[in-house]
């Protein structure tokens, strides 16, 4: 308890954590209204097929994954550029258990943070639906309720891969480069991919499957709950190799 009390102390006394925390529901929101606002005109012409009001409702996340990413790399990186990770270390040997404690802080700061920015989205966008007549997604509905949750698991995770590349590379700007290409440059050329290998890369690559995870609409040919399965397993796998780096490199 102890522990988690000092890296609680950590995560608030930094000015940057509320900073990015504050920005990265402020930049989903915003990019999520200004994602429907733009293509508003042409759903009010004719709706496409596959329109889905509560999917389109989190294209924010996007956008909002970086910040989150970066939320959860700083909880290690700042310690590392000030060198107060020494100090850690030395206080806490056991380098298993500090990183359990910074994943700790890591998962209540994020999902806070997660829960306000997709409530904030959500509500945002279907009343933007709403005043311009189209159709809105409805909390009856478990399908929405669950797009929600897996939402918000979803911004949850890539802090906790921001954490896992944050003690890789001990670096805020080594972290954003990989979540940058990980969540947005690949899913962006994976398609392009010759044959069979673009569909698998484009389809099963883990942020690619993940957002899948938050649409009602379906938009992968697995189930919504699988695609933030595989999100998962890549976040405990890049956990798992943080924890390594961590035993080994910085012993």
């Amino acid at each position: 308890m102890n522990l988690l009390a000092s890296e609680w102390i950590k995560a608030r006394s930094i000015r940057a954590t509320w900073i990015v925390a504050v920005s990265a529901v402020v930049v989903t929101v915003t990019v999520s209204l200004l994602g429907v606002s733009g293509l508003m005109p042409d759903w009010q012409t004719s709706l496409p097929v596959d329109f889905d009001p509560t999917g389109i409702s989190f294209k924010g996340i996007l956008v909002g994954q970086i910040l989150l990413a970066t939320l959860g790399s700083q909880t290690i990186t700042n310690e590392y550029a000030t060198g107060q990770i020494v100090t850690s270390l030395s206080i806490t040997p056991r380098r298993t258990t500090l990183l359990a404690s910074k994943l700790a802080i890591t998962l209540l700061i994020a999902t806070v943070t997660a829960v306000i920015a997709v409530a904030c989205s959500f509500i945002a966008t279907q009343a933007a639906l709403g005043a311009a007549g189209l159709p809105q997604a409805t909390l009856a509905d478990p399908e929405t309720v669950r797009a929600i949750a897996c939402a918000v698991a979803y911004l949850v995770l890539t802090a906790v891969l921001g954490l896992g590349f944050g003690i890789i590379t001990r670096s805020s700007s080594g972290t954003l480069a990989i979540i940058v290409t990980v969540a947005l440059l690949f899913p962006a050329l994976a398609p392009g991919l010759p044959g069979p290998l673009g569909h698998l890369a484009g389809t099963y690559w883990p942020t690619t499957a993940g957002q899948s995870s938050y649409a009602v609409v379906a938009a992968s040919p697995f189930p919504p709950l699988f695609g933030l399965a595989i999100m998962a397993v890549f976040t405990l796998w890049t956990t798992l190799a943080a924890r390594l780096v961590l035993k080994t490199r910085d012993a």
